[in-house]
């Protein structure tokens, strides 16, 4: 079966080894040609990788990119059959705007997959709390003319969706996050950390909200160490608003961990992994941290809904400095409580072992090709 993929990610031919890389890995082998088009990378005009998977990078502007995909698109089709395309859409819907003409031209089914949506269930500014509205008229549109729409999570975006009038028979849940057991696991380590955020330092990650519970926390109970990893815009605010905390809690930063091994050692170091986010398509960190044996705090956005059973391996929140620090002045305050959530993390993650993972999406979209 061969495959044509629309996708934003230009990570790996730019020569970065991240998470569409290590998908690619895997998710090429149930394929006999995967050729992926995506945005403009200077100086790029096809990149090949794992025998069978090519890049085609737009030599235009990105937001003529439905231009470029109806035209590079017909050009492959007329050269190979596919069996199915894919387009990974979000903000102006560009990819999936190109993924309905060539469809329309080559006769080729597609999925339109839907990660998440940037403002839900909370915008962080203005330009959040419009993205909802476009994607709804995106959805809308769309709905008459592909197969469906890939959803990777059920709490949160198969009631949005259904709630745009999307037929339950149109959405497939297929997961996108996967963990590798051999890395994020529990191990004995001394805890050095009250708290760790993790994330980029950007509106949406609402990191102040999170510093905010930290200030609270510390007026009942001083001494606190906590741990931010990231670098984003908003570091340098974020950086004099944690001095201004005093000795009531000590802040370290860390822009950022490159090994994957070394961040799962910087979970288990802290008594909790703390996500206060507006909006989230995974948050990866909650399940990695998880599947360390860390209890998490976090706001109710993306799969942490399903993750986090709240008293069991963490606590579900509101986007509330109050309810931030009520939470984790019980985590901290009461051992046996952690224990017993640091014991019951793991089993919360299990099924996003990466092999299984990558295994259900590449035959979930085979079954779709075959209808």
């Amino acid at each position: 079966m061969n495959l044509l993929m629309l996708s934003g990610d230009t990570s790996v031919v730019r020569g970065e080894r991240r998470a569409f890389h290590n998908t690619l890995s895997e998710f090429s082998n149930y394929w006999d040609r995967i050729d992926i088009l995506t945005h403009r990378v200077r100086g790029v005009a096809r990149h090949d990788c794992f025998e069978n998977v090519t890049f085609y990078p737009s030599p235009w502007g990105k937001m003529i990119q439905p231009f470029y995909v109806w035209k590079k698109g017909r050009a492959l089709a007329a050269r190979r059959r596919y069996d199915l395309i894919v387009s990974h859409d979000y903000g102006f819907f560009l990819h999936g705007t190109g993924a309905r003409w060539l469809s329309q031209a080559s006769g080729v089914p597609y999925v339109s997959e839907i990660h998440h949506v940037d403002g839900y269930p909370r915008g962080a500014n203005v330009r959040e709390r419009l993205q909802p509205i476009l994607t709804r008229r995106y959805v809308r549109g769309a709905m008459s003319r592909a197969l469906g729409f890939r959803i990777t999570n059920a709490g949160e975006l198969r009631p949005l969706l259904r709630s745009w009038s999307v037929p339950a028979e149109q959405l497939f849940l297929l997961y996108s996050l996967y963990l590798d057991f051999d890395v994020f696991r529990p191990e004995n380590t001394v805890i050095e950390y009250d708290a760790i955020f993790v994330g980029r330092l950007t509106p949406n990650k609402a990191p102040f909200l999170f510093l905010e519970g930290i200030a609270a926390a510390a007026r009942k109970r001083e001494g606190l160490r906590v741990l931010i990893i990231g670098a984003g815009p908003l570091g340098t605010r974020l950086r004099a608003r944690a001095a201004g905390l005093g000795p009531a809690a000590s802040v370290e930063f860390r822009d950022w961990v490159a090994a994957p091994r070394e961040l799962a050692d910087m979970y288990r170091r802290s008594r909790c992994l703390i996500c206060t986010s507006f909006s989230e398509g995974g948050p990866r960190v909650v399940a990695e941290a998880l599947a360390c044996g860390v209890p998490v705090i976090s706001t109710r956005v993306g799969l942490a809904g399903e993750l986090v059973q709240d008293g069991v391996n963490g606590f579900s929140i509101d986007w509330s400095a109050d309810d931030v620090a009520a939470r984790l002045e019980q985590i901290v305050a009461v051992p046996e409580l952690r224990a017993r959530m640091a014991l019951a993390a793991p089993r919360s993650v299990q099924r996003f072992e990466k092999s299984r993972v990558i295994r259900e999406y590449a035959h979930g979209y085979h079954h779709l090709a075959a209808t």
